[in-house]
């Protein structure tokens, strides 16, 4: 379950709750498409802004519709009590794993952020992700944390922000992490953007956004990757490079929402307010990336 490609859908919202059905769709796509794994309310997912009991039904919709696809569940909050209120409901939505960041208001230390996940783990029943994303949880792991939380009961994988752009300093990152992790314990690259190259380094699965939305070029770089095929995955990676410069420039939740409201997927702005979406200019410019990547459907 943590190898190959997980896809992170977006979360479809309204002022008024989740849009379920344009949830399902996406979900649905996804189980379809063969993705090894589905990655519901991450941060392409909008966890952070919806209510307990809106993720509870978003979980369960997941669920429902992954068919025998297994489903990780973020389940960060501010307080390790709403932590552990929705990991409880993900578990009880019968989810394949969990996903957590170290989400504060206030600068956390090391020993808060390695507390927050032991408390998390003793009351887990279902395997759990650890998802270091400094660029929104301003927190960024040290090697020894990583360490540290990966012996941890129920760990079974660290989601790491991107691997260096040279291959042969990504495979040294990687061989330094195999090294200081269980043997258990996966190594997962996120930052769409490297995800050709965390694989080839030796990463064993790409959390990834575009994948979430567009499951056939995610799947095509995953497979060749793991298939020893490093030079057609780093070919399809490059194609893709006017995408992941709009994910630079705008953000990539902004982007693939867009992207997926462009191609009917889901209704237009369906990001939590008070995200706004791309104003014309950025949607004509996501217009003109999918035509020529021929994304249109």
């Amino acid at each position: 379950m943590f190898t190959g490609l997980s896809a992170f859908p977006l979360t479809p919202t309204t002022e008024t709750g989740i849009d379920e059905k344009a949830f399902a769709t996406l979900v649905g796509r996804l189980a379809t498409a063969g993705v090894d794994s589905i990655g519901a309310l991450g941060s392409t997912g909008s966890y952070a802004y919806l209510t307990r009991e809106e993720r509870a039904r978003t979980a369960r919709i997941a669920v429902e519709h992954a068919e025998r696809t297994p489903v990780i569940v973020g389940i960060g909050a501010l307080r390790t009590r709403h932590v552990l209120e929705v990991a409880e409901d993900a578990q009880r939505a019968g989810v394949s794993g969990v996903l957590l960041a170290p989400v504060s208001y206030q600068p956390l230390t090391e020993d808060e952020v390695f507390g927050l996940f032991e408390d998390v783990t003793a009351n887990l029943s279902v395997p759990l992700v650890v998802y270091d994303n400094p660029r929104t949880t301003h927190f960024t792991f040290t090697d020894e944390l990583y360490a540290r939380v990966a012996e941890l009961p129920r760990v079974a994988s660290i989601k790491i922000p991107g691997v260096p752009a040279d291959p042969a300093a990504a495979r040294a990152r990687v061989q330094r992490l195999r090294q200081i992790l269980p043997g258990d314990v996966t190594v997962g690259v996120s930052g769409d953007a490297f995800g050709a190259t965390g694989l080839n380094a030796g990463c064993d699965a790409w959390y990834s956004v575009l994948g979430g939305t567009f499951p056939g070029p995610a799947l095509a770089i995953t497979r060749a990757a793991r298939s020893g095929d490093a030079e057609g995955a780093r070919a399809e990676s490059r194609r893709l490079q006017p995408l992941w410069d709009l994910f630079t420039q705008h953000g990539s939740p902004r982007v693939i929402a867009e992207a997926a409201a462009h191609i009917g997927l889901t209704p237009p702005r369906g990001l939590p307010l008070p995200l706004r979406g791309l104003d014309a200019d950025g949607r004509a410019q996501v217009a003109e990336v999918l035509e020529q990547l021929r994304l249109n459907a």
